[in-house]
């Protein structure tokens, strides 16, 4: 919007005002500003043009009883002091003063010389300009901090502003961007150390992510144990802890219930209702498969053997009584040769389920 700004008052009729008569003017009306962007929506034009105007990038005064406005660019123009005075009396666009239009947080009022001038060795920004960095929470001693090297380059370069102090307002947001944006790419890296403790935002995180506090805190000598041996540098230790705790609860939440410790089979026991499902997938009569539970109780018990899981033990059994039940049938079909057709189709028939049947691809 800035760069378009000064497009359109370049290619108005440039006047001057009491106000500020270093600044080149024009008037801008509701329909320039909807023709320049008709991306934008009213409501959005008004937002960035207010964020402009907070920054001090633009001067904007309203025309009572009109959707038109002043307009100018914070940037003094090159006419000399004698000059202002005649545009101002010249100027086409003269309206009756109004005040300046009414923004969320206005700038503090910044008074302006008539000519540019180098910057004194001893230059210091007035209270109001520090007043306005700190709207944009930059702390006063990060600003006084930037007052030398401020002075001393623009020294060496030999150049002359209107206003020193708007441009070491600029000089300070600018400054203070780049500091937020190192430390929080970089966070001063450093090695793990053995007292090292997640941030409370990082515990809150995880908390609100419905992970248990006690799990939390238990991962963490884990965790400072692991990365210390390592001797690995980090800006970022409380992200990759964040990182580690959810994988480590995800794990602990997928096999939470699920005891594989190797038992042996209780004299009640019975296949879970999931072991019938698999064995009517597999064509296998669940009738068949109860009758064979008091056989296969008895003889694990008998063995004193132990196992993780007695429902896959119990698969494997009826599974395999079931095949040799079919084989049996295979041996008597092959016994009649009245119908040797029927014979070899149902012997093809039963091999193939057979085969179904014995088939452990799914295990391996």
């Amino acid at each position: 919007m800035l760069q378009v700004l000064a497009e359109l008052i370049h290619g108005k009729e440039i006047c001057r005002r009491a106000s500020n008569p270093s600044l080149d003017w024009a008037t801008l009306s509701d329909g320039d500003f909807q023709t320049a962007f008709p991306f934008w929506a009213t409501v959005d034009i008004r937002r960035v043009q207010n964020s402009l105007q907070n920054l001090g990038l633009i001067v904007v005064e309203a025309i009572a009883e009109s959707r038109s406005s002043f307009y100018a660019i914070d940037e003094p123009s090159n006419e000399s002091a004698d000059n202002t005075s005649a545009s101002i009396q010249a100027a086409p666009c003269r309206q009756p003063e109004v005040p300046r239009a009414v923004v969320s947080n206005p700038p503090p009022s910044i008074p302006t010389s008539g000519s540019a001038s180098l910057i004194a060795p001893n230059w210091l920004p007035s209270p109001d300009w520090i007043k306005k960095c700190q709207q944009h929470n930059v702390p006063e001693e990060f600003v006084n901090s930037l007052i030398p090297e401020f002075v001393s380059y623009w020294r060496d370069r030999g150049q002359a502003r209107f206003s020193w102090g708007n441009a070491f307002y600029k000089w300070v947001l600018k400054a203070w961007r780049e500091e937020q944006t190192r430390k929080g790419a970089y966070e001063l890296a450093t090695q793990m150390s053995a007292t090292w403790r997640p941030s409370e935002d990082a515990i809150g995180i995880l908390e609100i992510s419905g992970i248990n506090s006690s799990f939390i805190e238990d991962a963490i000598p884990e965790f400072v144990l692991y990365w210390r041996e390592r001797g690995m540098v980090n800006g970022a230790w409380n992200t990759k802890f964040i990182e580690h705790i959810r994988r480590q609860w995800a794990k602990f939440s997928a096999s939470f219930g699920y005891d594989d410790t190797p038992k042996a089979i209780p004299a009640s026991w019975q296949p879970s209702n999931d072991c019938f499902e698999i064995l009517a997938l597999a064509e296998i009569d669940e009738e068949y498969a109860r009758r064979k539970i008091p056989e296969f109780v008895m003889y694990w018990k008998d063995s004193q053997q132990v196992k993780s899981s007695w429902n896959t033990v119990f698969l494997q059994f009826i599974k395999q009584d079931w095949a040799r039940q079919l084989k049996q049938t295979e041996s008597a079909d092959l016994g009649y040769e009245e119908n040797q057709s029927l014979v070899g189709s149902s012997q093809q028939r039963v091999k193939e389920r057979f085969q179904r049947i014995a088939d452990r691809s799914w295990a391996e």
